[in-house]
């Protein structure tokens, strides 16, 4: 059970940017962390989250959605290099894929560096603390319940649904509401949501409609490559690679004019992943699975492998899909800088580019570009965009929004711009209707929060029939009610709290004894004090103590001789009564345990669905409400008197 009752959300990455995505989500001093990955803009640790701006040690674990390095590469360097000891997770295709994109990864990111970001051994022992589940599967993390939802994006990707007693926060990652060549569409969570966490990457833009950009993407290639140019795909390695080659394969197919221009793929590390895919085909859609019984779909026949620069024989018009997909470095960008000047050849962005990256920059159309070496490169290759990338558009984001129907909406990975004017339409749209969400648009290191939902239900542990006097038992799962004699025969045992309590005083002790005594007609002196009912009450100094043993009547009882005594003696120079009235007193005492509405001279007393109201008349309601504010009543015997 959980004391705060609030949900915290903080966004360490992707807040008003897209890249380095790492998510907060803290309720009741338990925490975790969604994605840890780099942005692709920088390199180093000015690429990570802001992770120094939390207390790494106190996080119980970490979900990571799927392998692109936005979402994961920086993992290792979280829990090699910091103090994370939580647990880390994540499906069983993003594990398997992530161990071969992050070797690759880091042998490029200290190659260009003196200081290593993270060694290779880092990364192994990263990955021996991996705990891989699957699609559904419910993870418990001290009292918070995780699962793991298809997030339609990449093979294993996944959106995590977090349930914190009746509360329910969605984190959705990178998905896809559409289903394409080999993946299914998104999941939907099949329930409202208190607090969606979504991606807004392409803010209020439409994606054209799937086969217009197919279309569109087969017309463009092939006319570079019967003009005699060479096509640059710059590509994530997995992911959108493995859709648009299952496109290009099927052109060619179809295509005899085509077959002998090659179709090269220059990523060993895809072809090494390339078993994953093979293994995860029941993850993948229903097409690819028939496709699968009668031959390997990700077996291409027009489509070669290319290992590197030095194994190209740069003749003639062909394709090549290489990474990276932003052409920050590597063959893509080799290969960029020596055909950008040839107006015969063609570069197609097909996703999103992020701000500060070369395919970001291209895409307003410069004279000319500067190259790794600091040179200046005319661009006359003709640069096109068509985007196939597996994020939601306008519509498919407003759709789901509507489907969870959120009581918050966190917006993330996304441009401030795209995100504000996304943000406005929601929330445009939301007053039409007459919908109240409060959105959010965190930047990184921001805070937000709201109500935790509790669980007013206890399941009753015991056999007997009618009213019993039972033990109240929460535990991190549920709330039980035990009866006295079964609570000693279980695995529980009864404790019994004793409260203290000690309120400054300046005044003396028989002022003290004279306001007690005009309150409360049952105090009883004593050696040390003091007895109003089981309250002990003693003058310690400058403070008045109160000890009692803790239960529902005492509470109350010591919280209504605390009142009396606050302010005693600060103003006064005489011996003067509380300032509050009766009925001051007893609201103020109420709210310590009910919902308290005032409505003139009626008050109304909630407790869950069960309502009582106080007036001139009495105390009319619930009966079981009804009994508390009486016990209250009989507790709280203030004489009142002008000051």
């Amino acid at each position: 059970m959980f004391s705060n009752e609030k949900i915290k959300i903080m966004p360490l990455g992707a807040g008003n940017e897209v890249g380095r995505s790492c998510v907060i989500v803290e309720c009741g001093g338990r925490t975790i962390m969604l994605d840890c990955g780099v942005h692709p803009a920088y390199t180093g640790v000015a690429s990570l989250p802001f992770l120094d701006l939390v207390d790494l040690s106190k996080i119980d674990a970490i979900f990571i959605t799927h392998f692109h390095l936005d979402h994961a590469a920086a993992l290792p360097f979280l829990t090699e290099k910091t103090s994370f000891k939580g647990k880390v997770y994540m499906t069983h295709p993003t594990k398997a894929i992530l161990k071969w994109l992050l070797n690759d990864y880091i042998r490029l990111i200290n190659a260009a560096s003196d200081a290593d970001f993270y060694t290779e051994s880092d990364l192994i022992k990263c990955y021996d603390r991996i705990i891989p589940i699957d699609y559904h599967q419910e993870v418990n993390v001290k009292g918070i319940k995780v699962k793991a939802l298809n997030a339609g994006h990449v093979l294993g990707a996944a959106m995590f649904l977090i349930e914190i007693e009746k509360s329910k926060v969605l984190y959705t990652g990178d998905f896809s509401r559409e289903e394409d060549r080999h993946l299914k569409a998104a999941e939907s969570p099949g329930c409202k949501i208190d607090g969606l966490i979504t991606e807004s990457t392409y803010g209020v833009q439409c994606h054209l409609p799937r086969a217009e950009r197919e279309g569109r993407f087969t017309s463009i290639v092939q006319n570079v490559v019967q003009r005699g140019g060479r096509c640059l795909l710059p590509v994530f390695a997995l992911g959108r690679a493995q859709e648009l080659l299952l496109i290009l394969e099927e052109h060619w197919n179809s295509n005899t004019s085509l077959q002998k221009i090659p179709i090269y793929y220059a990523s060993a590390l895809a072809k090494r992943c390339m078993g994953v895919y093979q293994t995860y085909i029941g993850m993948m859609n229903e097409r690819i699975q028939k496709l699968s019984l009668v031959r390997n779909p990700f077996a291409f026949k027009y489509v070669k492998n290319l290992k590197g620069i030095d194994s190209f024989d740069d003749e003639g018009p062909c394709v090549i899909m290489a990474s990276p997909g932003m052409l920050q470095s590597g063959l893509s960008r080799d290969l960029f800088e020596r055909w950008c000047s040839d107006s015969k050849n063609a570069v197609i962005i097909p996703g999103y580019c992020v701000d500060g990256t070369l395919a970001k920059e291209i895409l307003s159309e410069p004279k000319e570009i500067e190259a790794l070496n600091g040179k200046k490169l005319r661009l006359n290759m003709s640069v096109e965009y068509i985007s196939f990338s597996a994020h939601v558009d306008f519509t498919q984001n407003s759709q789901f929004i509507e489907e969870c129907q959120p009581k918050h909406l966190f917006f993330v990975h996304g441009e401030m711009n795209e995100m504000q004017r996304l943000r406005n339409v929601i929330q445009q749209r939301n007053e039409k209707k007459g919908i109240e969400m409060i959105l959010y648009t965190l930047r990184n290191g921001e805070e937000a929060e709201f109500d935790l939902v509790k669980d007013n239900e206890a399941k009753i542990f015991t056999n007997v029939e009618g009213e019993f006097e039972g033990i109240i038992v929460g535990t991190e799962d549920d709330i039980r009610i035990y009866k006295r004699d079964e609570l000693i025969e279980s695995k529980y045992k009864e404790m019994n709290i004793y409260e203290r309590q000690r309120i400054p005083y300046n005044s003396t002790a028989v002022l003290l004894k004279q306001v007690l005594m005009d309150g409360f007609s049952e105090l009883v002196e004593v050696e040390s004090g003091f007895m109003i009912g089981n309250v002990h009450v003693k003058l310690d100094g400058q403070e008045v103590v109160l000890e009692w043993k803790s239960s529902y009547a005492d509470d109350v009882l010591a919280i209504s001789i605390s009142k009396m005594i606050s302010g005693i003696g600060l103003k006064t120079k005489s011996v003067k009564l509380s300032k509050m009235g009766k009925e001051e007193l007893l609201i103020s005492v109420l709210k310590n345990y009910f919902v308290i509405e005032k409505d003139g001279d009626i008050v109304k007393v909630k407790n869950g669905s069960k309502e009582a109201y106080i007036s001139r008349d009495g105390v009319t309601g619930d009966s079981s409400v009804v009994d508390k504010i009486d016990e209250c009543m009989r507790k709280i015997k203030v004489i009142y008197s002008e000051v």
